[in-house]
């Protein structure tokens, strides 16, 4: 007899495992993009700068997703879904850990980065995951586990900021990501299989360079309107220059056999 093709269908278990280990990267993912708003003055005052100027770092977090989720399948395509996934949990859950013991400003904010580095790698390969492990009659249950976290992690992230900066420390917004970060690595190793592409065309870093200064500038205009840093001139430059750079990858895919987003 053949061997099922997808791994729920050989191992019932993983239909559940599965979309739980995927779950647990996005809601670490989402619950940091929001989690930060609350402790911001607490961690201004700890880190001796102002709350305007903690606001980077929020933006750098979102600005790192932006840049690197384009690139995402690519590397999962070269390197096997399942060292990217767990590698990015890793990056992701280090990243919470230096957080949590930065300093100075300049560490918090280059930890954030790591930070966005290992969330723009989890949540693309952890819905390739589910989409190479389910057949497609399984797919709308296993995307509903999936993405409930993406509804409960910015609703409760400053609730949850709030009450751990008020009862513990501010540090411990970032501890908190520690033991799902380790049961995700670990699931992830045990359970998930790893998928690869036999034949990965060569890296697009033309296409990178746009798309990922493209997004960016974009997050970054956007950020911006919410959250002023620049003036508002600026911010309409920084916006225009994103539409020129996102409209020429537009153009530029169109001629490329691998263009960096795919």
């Amino acid at each position: 007899m053949e061997q099922p093709l997808f791994a729920t269908e050989r191992d019932p278990r993983l239909r559940l495992i599965i979309p739980s280990i995927v779950a647990i990267a996005f809601l670490m993912e989402q619950l940091d993009s929001t989690i930060l708003t609350t402790a911001i003055p607490s961690i201004a005052h700890s880190l001796d700068t102002t709350p305007v100027r903690l606001n980077l770092a929020i933006t750098t977090y979102i600005l790192t997703l932006a840049v690197f989720i384009p690139v995402s399948g690519w590397f999962a395509d070269r390197f096997g879904a399942r060292k990217i996934f767990a590698l990015a949990l890793f990056t992701f859950t280090l990243g919470s850990v230096l957080c949590g013991v930065a300093y100075n400003v300049g560490m918090l904010l280059a930890m954030r980065g790591l930070q966005g580095l290992g969330g723009a790698m989890m949540t693309p390969v952890g819905r390739l995951i589910l989409l190479r492990s389910f057949p497609r009659s399984g797919l709308i249950t296993a995307m509903t586990y999936m993405t409930l976290p993406a509804i409960i992690g910015p609703v409760i992230g400053p609730l949850l900021g709030g009450l751990l900066t008020t009862y513990a420390s501010w540090r411990w917004i970032f501890y908190v990501n520690v033991p799902f970060g380790l049961i995700g690595i670990f699931a992830a190793l045990r359970f998930v299989d790893d998928f690869r592409e036999e034949i990965v065309q060569p890296f697009d870093f033309a296409g990178f360079l746009m798309v990922g200064s493209g997004a960016a500038l974009l997050q970054f205009g956007l950020e911006n309107i919410g959250r002023p840093a620049i003036s508002t001139w600026a911010t309409v430059l920084v916006l225009a220059a994103s539409v020129l750079l996102l409209l020429a990858f537009g153009r530029y895919a169109r001629r490329v056999a691998a263009p960096a987003s795919t």
